[in-house]
């Protein structure tokens, strides 16, 4: 029987996804089960096939809205509030909320790890500097506070963003810095790099400053191609004139473009971690990457940096890196051999751990 029992909230919608299979996935092998809460849109039929194949993981559909697509801040606490119940009818002994703000209005009975793997108090600071936030996101932000503060431990997936948040949230403490991790691909064939440049992830979001890519791409002689969605669940869209739009690819079809990949780059502004830098890392890419605090905690001296801001400079240093096969073949190394460092079992064992320094000290309940 497994020592713990957790349930967890994710979404199918992006990065979350992958990571709570993953981390599932590798909780299992530490005596802890999931019960995996989706909300948001539901995934496609193969996709629940792949969560399911996952030993100790069950899944519960909600069809509850996701923090940042709701209409109010009564869907959301609402939300909050049937996670709790939902708790209760299986028996966990653990919820982790991978949306801090489920946790403003509600009461858990259980201890309650908040996961803050992106905010929009955050997104906006990166992208839009330090203005008041629009009306539409002031709410949202209040929420992501106040779910801070009440759960019994915050998490963030880089040093990072964990100051931003401390700062912007006037938290008495920083959340814990736990890095993210993937298992690293099977490398049963030498890569043939026939892509030049490859970027990937939420194209339509601003945070990933992508346009300023499909800008730099009208001055350089080869193709920078771009893996992922133009459009996203809250309406936000991009339009691609210059970028080689390959769709939105499966995550196996995604690390076979990698593979095939001889530079990786990310112009985002706003990344509180970056998990589809550190696949590029584990396929060999070399990394070309935005100047922003988190990609120098995750990759100093394993990338070329660039000012994300400057179209100009995102093309010189792509003609640089590509018309230099030294250069490149060296920091392709040293991000292979830092991207070791972000392994899922790290990940798994300082979450792990977390969980059972929880349950072995009484908690303060939130009321």
């Amino acid at each position: 029987m497994p020592d713990i029992h957790l349930l967890m909230t994710a979404d199918a919608a992006g990065g979350i996804w992958t990571y709570a299979l993953e981390t599932a996935e590798a909780l299992s092998a530490r005596g802890i089960s999931t019960t995996l809460a989706l909300l948001g849109e539901r995934p496609s039929q193969s996709a629940l096939r792949e969560a399911r194949s996952i030993a100790g993981l069950e899944i519960e559909i909600t069809d509850l809205p996701l923090d940042w697509t709701a209409m109010s801040a009564s869907e959301v606490t609402h939300a909050g509030e049937e996670i709790a119940r939902l708790s209760r009818r299986i028996g966990a002994d653990v919820v982790q909320l991978n949306a801090p703000a489920l946790a403003a209005g509600a009461s858990f009975p259980v201890p309650t790890i908040g996961v803050l793997h992106s905010c929009v108090g955050t997104w906006w600071q990166a992208v839009h500097g330090d203005g008041e936030l629009p009306a539409d996101l002031q709410w949202r932000a209040k929420l992501t506070r106040a779910g801070l503060t009440r759960v019994d431990a915050a998490i963030a997936p880089s040093q990072a963003l964990a100051r931003q948040a401390q700062l912007l949230y006037t938290l008495p403490r920083a959340p814990i810095a736990i890095h993210n991790g993937r298992s690293a691909p099977d490398k049963a064939r030498p890569p043939t790099r026939d892509i030049p440049v490859l970027t990937a992830g939420r194209l339509w979001d601003q945070g990933k400053n992508v346009a300023a890519l499909d800008r730099a791409a009208e001055h350089l002689p080869f193709t920078i191609c771009a893996a992922g969605p133009v459009q996203g669940p809250n309406g936000a869209a991009i339009e691609l004139n210059r970028l080689d739009w390959l769709g939105v690819l499966a995550p196996a079809a995604l690390r076979d473009v990698m593979v095939r990949s001889s530079v990786f780059i990310s112009a985002a502004l706003y990344e509180p971690f970056g998990l589809a830098v550190l696949e590029a890392a584990q396929a060999g890419c070399t990394l070309v990457l935005s100047d922003i605090p988190t990609f120098h905690e995750l990759w100093d001296e394993a990338a070329l940096f660039v000012p994300p801001s400057d179209g100009r400079a995102l093309a010189e240093a792509l003609d640089t890196i590509i018309a230099d096969p030294a250069l490149r073949a060296r920091l392709a190394a040293q991000a292979t051999r830092r991207a070791a460092r972000y392994t899922i079992d790290k990940s798994a064992d300082a979450l792990a751990a977390l969980m059972h320094s929880l349950l072995a000290e009484p908690q303060r309940r939130a009321s």
